[in-house]
């Protein structure tokens, strides 16, 4: 039977395995007249993958396939925006079945896709149902959105973050940030485990900001958590 852990699907598979699927969306950016964020069609397809495949691979689970869906034409914006998605895959170091689906029937005004990312993972190294009272809790990155994406200088969450803590030990469970920002993520975390969150630290940190693709990831762990990071990492608070 399916079940829903935050933004992902975990469907029981044959023995001890579990397919994960996560998907993102999105829509107005791009370098069409009726987008409402300038930016080149790599980027739209480079960070809606980043968010797909960060929620995937937050749970533990091995990408296995890709789909695409493009609401535009196939050149030059489809193009352009897997060649994005082709650029975010070798920061995975991955190399994914991908499908593919255009609009080749009408003319658009505003750029808008959809990917879907399919994992694979044993049900005994799942990242998930082990946070408890006490556990701490860290964000690695800084809340961003809109044009300070573009712009940004080395203080969002990506590929490099993600391998680093999912090399590490002692994590409880990995939380990307979206538009929900970290107060909402947390939220939604401690109800699942009633739980509350009680905050330490947000001195530097806008907790109810949206972090627009992924571009901040939560750490929950019962260690204190080792600033080994190329990018903002910060003490929030703890799980109670």
């Amino acid at each position: 039977m399916e079940s829903k852990h935050r933004d992902a699907s975990l469907i029981p598979l044959e023995g001890e395995q579990v397919m994960v699927i996560a998907c993102d969306s999105c829509g107005a950016f791009g370098s069409k007249s009726g987008d409402q964020v300038k930016v080149p069609p790599q980027i739209v397809g480079k960070y809606t993958a980043r968010v797909a495949m960060m929620e995937v691979l937050a749970l533990g689970a091995k990408p296995i396939a890709m789909t695409v869906n493009i609401c535009n034409e196939p050149s030059p914006t489809g193009e352009g925006i897997m060649e994005g998605i082709k650029e975010e895959l070798e920061a995975w170091q991955l190399v994914l079945p991908i499908t593919i689906s255009t609009e080749k029937n009408m003319p658009t005004t505003m750029t808008a896709i959809g990917v879907t990312l399919m994992g694979i993972a044993e049900k005994s190294e799942l990242l998930l149902g082990k946070v408890s009272s006490g556990d701490l809790v860290y964000s690695v990155g800084l809340p961003k959105v809109g044009d300070a994406v573009v712009t940004d200088q080395g203080e969002i969450a990506d590929a490099t973050v993600m391998k680093q803590l999912l090399h590490m030990g002692g994590i409880k469970e990995i939380v990307p940030v979206g538009s929900s920002g970290i107060k909402g993520e947390l939220n939604k975390l401690a109800e699942s485990y009633q739980l509350k969150f009680e905050v330490l630290n947000n001195e530097r940190l806008d907790l109810e900001k949206s972090a627009g693709p992924c571009t901040v990831i939560l750490v929950i762990t019962d260690k204190v958590l080792p600033n080994v990071f190329e990018v903002p990492c910060n003490f929030i608070g703890k799980m109670e």
